[in-house]
């Protein structure tokens, strides 16, 4: 169809009449690869045409009974698998355009055979990325807390789910707060409302760790917890998260993903919880223990003790004959100290005998004075040549002095 025959000229066409070859497959690419509808889509087909590059790249087409699409899976995605002539397959990519054949072509990023159902097909697909990113790694669950207080519920108000937590929660673990984050657990908008829930519930103040729970169902009834946007948010989850989704036999995603998986919700409440009945038992048996372990250490510290005792006992000096030594030393330091006091009183009586032999007061008493002239430097007169007539003398005798004149 010529230009100006009514139909608009798309935008970003150089001119109504000339247009290069890669001005057209360049819009084309561009209207295709930017459409939301192609951009994430999963194909049902028959491959044909299989081919693989040197570098490990598949080519292939997918082809149903009207239509043929050129398809790529390459090297980087699914490395290893091969895919053989006319399997019939689920794929998962984007359309684009090959810019330099001109051609519409299908880049897959997950192939799986259609035996295995589209929702299965799905499953592995998320399973496998989620993996890769590492959301399943046992190295990152967390431990349980031992005695949780605060316990998030996600699931819904009215099923048979919150009846057997609360049902075991009651029975094991009383102490526990239940604090309920309703949500759709089936159908195409549970998934945000499970996200939403678990948003809340992050919120919750002294939360202990959350149970994320369903009963049981088909896979159908389960989807919603395969969907990507419950996997991370269980993921960035600030408390342990238990999954107690579908019976024992049910695997889903946020089993995977989840610090613990429980094959029931009232499993989930069991392993969430600890047995009071069993604490209180456990609790009277340590006791008892203590109990039996306390008087064993007491009886084996007294009868350290008593050996300590004896010990020191043996060890130690014999005090009676100390204090007979004591005694003794005592009575010949008495002995030595009275001889000593004794042969210092008799020199002292004697050197008193000798000091009162030479007291002039002694001879005073014999009748004799002691002659001084009044003045001068020698005033005891000894000799008759130091006085004359009229030298004043004092004369001292026993009982005292009296002055004299010579004449």
């Amino acid at each position: 169809m010529e230009p100006g025959d009514g139909d608009a000229v798309p935008a970003g066409l150089a001119t109504p009449h000339t247009l290069s070859v890669s001005a057209i497959v360049s819009f084309l690419k561009q209207l295709i690869e930017g459409s939301d509808v192609l951009s994430d889509i999963w194909v049902q087909g028959e491959i044909s045409n299989y081919s693989r590059s040197s570098l490990g790249h598949r080519y292939f087409s997918l082809k149903d009974e009207r239509s043929v699409l050129k398809s790529v899976l390459f090297s980087r995605s699914m490395p290893g698998v091969e895919l053989h002539e006319g399997d019939r397959v689920f794929a998962r990519g984007s359309v684009g355009v090959y810019l330099q054949r001109g051609e519409l072509q299908f880049v897959c990023t997950f192939v799986r055979p259609e035996g295995v159902g589209i929702l299965a097909a799905k499953y592995e697909e998320l399973k496998r990325r989620l993996e890769e990113e590492g959301l399943f790694d046992t190295g990152r669950k967390r431990p349980l807390p031992r005695f949780p207080l605060r316990i998030g519920v996600v699931t819904s108000p009215v099923g048979a789910a919150l009846q057997d937590i609360r049902n075991v929660l009651s029975r094991r673990w009383p102490l526990a707060t239940l604090i309920l984050a309703p949500a759709l657990v089936q159908g195409g908008n549970a998934a945000p409302q499970i996200v939403a829930a678990l948003k809340s519930l992050a919120n919750e103040p002294g939360l202990d760790l959350a149970i994320v729970a369903r009963g049981g169902g088909s896979a159908e009834d389960l989807w919603a917890f395969n969907d990507e946007r419950v996997a991370r948010a269980i993921f960035g989850f600030p408390v342990p998260v238990v999954s107690g989704v579908g019976h024992e036999t049910d695997e889903t995603i946020t089993d995977l993903v989840a610090d613990l998986r429980a094959p029931t919700p009232s499993a989930a409440a069991e392993r969430s919880s600890p047995d009071h009945v069993q604490m209180g038992r456990a609790l009277v048996a340590l006791s008892r223990s203590m109990a039996a372990a306390a008087r064993a250490k007491i009886a084996d510290n007294a009868a350290a003790t008593e050996a300590a005792t004896v010990r020191l006992q043996r060890g130690a000096p014999d005090v009676a004959g100390c204090r007979r030594e004591l005694a003794a030393t005592v009575r010949n330091m008495q002995t030595a100290l009275e001889r000593r006091c004794s042969a210092d009183r008799a020199r002292f009586e004697h050197a008193n005998a000798r000091i009162a032999a030479l007291d002039p007061m002694a001879t005073l008493r014999r009748g004799f004075a002691i002659v001084q002239k009044a003045g001068g430097r020698q005033p005891v007169v000894v000799s008759t040549r130091k006085v004359k007539a009229g030298d004043r003398l004092s004369v001292s005798v026993a009982d005292g002095a009296f002055w004299t004149e010579v004449s």
